[in-house]
C-alpha cells in the first residue's frame, strides 16, 4: 500500500516553480503542515466525542440505584415474525412487563461476531419466559449488518441505530455493549466488551424475573 504523503510528494513538478528547489521545499513543507494540522483536528474530534459521554447510568448501578432506560424507537434491520418487516417501528416501550437484553453492535466489531452465538443462545433459552433480546446496529453500514445478521444465524430482533443516538442516550463507549432492562423499564446491568459466557447476562436476568 502506497503513502499518501509519498504520493503528494511523487507528484511536485522539481521544475514547476521559479525557485526550483527552493520552490519544491516550500511545497513540500506545506504539505507537512496541513497533513499535520488534519491530524489534530482529528485528534481534537475524537476527544469532543469522548468528553460527550456520560456516566449516569454506570453512577447510579454503582450506587445500588436502577435507573431509567432512555427511550428507543428504532427500524427492524431485518423482518422479524413477531414483529413485523423490515423498517418497522420497535420501540423499548412496546415491552414494558418484559425483561429485555438489549446489545450494541456494529459488523465490523470482532468481538461482536463471537458474542453473536452466546446471545442467541440466551435468546432461545430465556424466550419462552418472556425475555427479549434486542440488537440494535450502530456505527455501521445497513448492507454490512443485514449481512452480519445472516452469517451469524441471528434470530432475535435487531434494530438500526443510522443516527448513533440512541448509543450516545446510553452512554456507549463502544462496541459491544450489553445492558439488561427489567420489566418496569429500568437499567439492572451494564456489561462493557463481549459477551463470552451466557452466565455474565443470565445470572442478573435470573434476579429480575
Amino acid at each position: 500500500m502506497s503513502d499518501p504523503i509519498d504520493d503528494v510528494l511523487n507528484d511536485v513538478d522539481p521544475d514547476g516553480d521559479a525557485g526550483g528547489g527552493g520552490g519544491r521545499r516550500r511545497t513540500i513543507v506545506g504539505v507537512l503542515v496541513g497533513v499535520g494540522v488534519a491530524a489534530v483536528i482529528a485528534l481534537l474530534v475524537v476527544g469532543l466525542v469522548n468528553r460527550g459521554v456520560g456516566d449516569r447510568i454506570d453512577d447510579a448501578l454503582a450506587a445500588g440505584e436502577r435507573p431509567d432506560a432512555p427511550s428507543v424507537t428504532l427500524p427492524l434491520l431485518v423482518g422479524h415474525p413477531d414483529l413485523g418487516p423490515e423498517g418497522t417501528e420497535v420501540s423499548l416501550a412496546q415491552f414494558e412487563g418484559q425483561p429485555v437484553v438489549v446489545n450494541f453492535w456494529a459488523s465490523w466489531c470482532v468481538p461482536c461476531r463471537t458474542e453473536a452465538p452466546v446471545l442467541e443462545g440466551i435468546w432461545q433459552d430465556y424466550k419462552d419466559r418472556g425475555v427479549v433480546v434486542l440488537g440494535i446496529d450502530t456505527q455501521d453500514l445497513t448492507d454490512n449488518a443485514r449481512e452480519f445478521v445472516d452469517e451469524v444465524g441471528m434470530t432475535y430482533p435487531t434494530v438500526r441505530d443510522g443516527t448513533d443516538g440512541t448509543e450516545r442516550d446510553f452512554e456507549v463507549t463502544g462496541v459491544p455493549e450489553t445492558f439488561l432492562v427489567d420489566s418496569d423499564g429500568r437499567i439492572a446491568l451494564h456489561f462493557l466488551g463481549p459477551v463470552d459466557d451466557p452466565a455474565q447476562i443470565t445470572t442478573a436476568l435470573e434476579q429480575v424475573l
